[in-house]
């Protein structure tokens, strides 16, 4: 199985880039307008798509991980560009104690029990900053096969929208999300390709959990 990396420069002049950069919901609606259709019920499970916003000096980019080659063909005309490549080496090169950077988007909660919920009258989900966040990224990062060498982390707006479930109902969607930055070593490759695929924690379909890697830079 080959696992595409397709990164989609937006172009600022066009209304469709414009809005779905605007709306979480959107964007998963366009990535997914790239695949075939009549997928089953979960479309984005049945072809791995993991995606993410990401700011740059020349704006905003968006990376698209997938299982299944998507049809950049079907991008709006003047929608922005879009160059598209196999991980098949980086994923091959996975080995222990190779030094990695990784890069992860990620929403990041704790499920209260239920009675410290009903003690301290807490919702079933409590999203986690600062402090609390970087210790969940560092339980994610020892289930994802690695050691954390380095993290720096940054909370980022959330990620809002509106569900519509059949015959109940509108549900707004808040996913708090922090973006962790650092560096670590491999100990389970596994364990690593399992969380490179699946991704990380929850609001897969609002942008979070596409986990990053690429080799370390050795010190000259």
């Amino acid at each position: 199985m080959t696992l595409w990396l397709t990164r989609i420069v937006p172009d600022p002049r066009s209304r469709d880039a414009r809005r779905d950069l605007g709306n979480p919901l959107g964007t998963h609606r366009r990535v997914m307008s790239l695949f075939p259709p009549g997928a089953g019920p979960d479309p984005r499970a049945r072809f791995g798509v993991l995606f993410r916003t990401e700011d740059t000096p020349t704006g905003p980019h968006l990376l698209l991980q997938s299982t299944h080659e998507p049809d950049t063909d079907r991008l709006p005309d003047g929608y922005g560009t879009a160059l598209t490549r196999p991980l098949d080496a980086l994923i091959d090169a996975i080995r222990p104690g190779l030094t990695i950077r990784y890069r992860c988007v990620a929403s990041p909660v704790r499920k209260p029990g239920a009675t410290t919920r009903a003690l301290y009258g807490l919702p079933p989900v409590v999203a986690l900053t600062g402090a609390a966040a970087d210790e969940w990224w560092l339980r994610q990062a020892d289930l994802s096969g690695l050691k954390t060498l380095t993290l720096h982390s940054h909370p980022l707006d959330a990620a809002e929208g509106e569900r519509r479930p059949d015959g109940a109902p509108p549900q707004r969607i808040r996913h708090v999300r922090t973006q962790f930055d650092g560096t670590a070593a491999i100990i389970d490759t596994d364990l690593l390709r399992t969380k490179i695929l699946s991704g990380i924690g929850r609001g897969k379909a609002y942008g979070c959990g596409l986990l990053s890697i690429a080799p370390a830079r050795q010190p000259r």
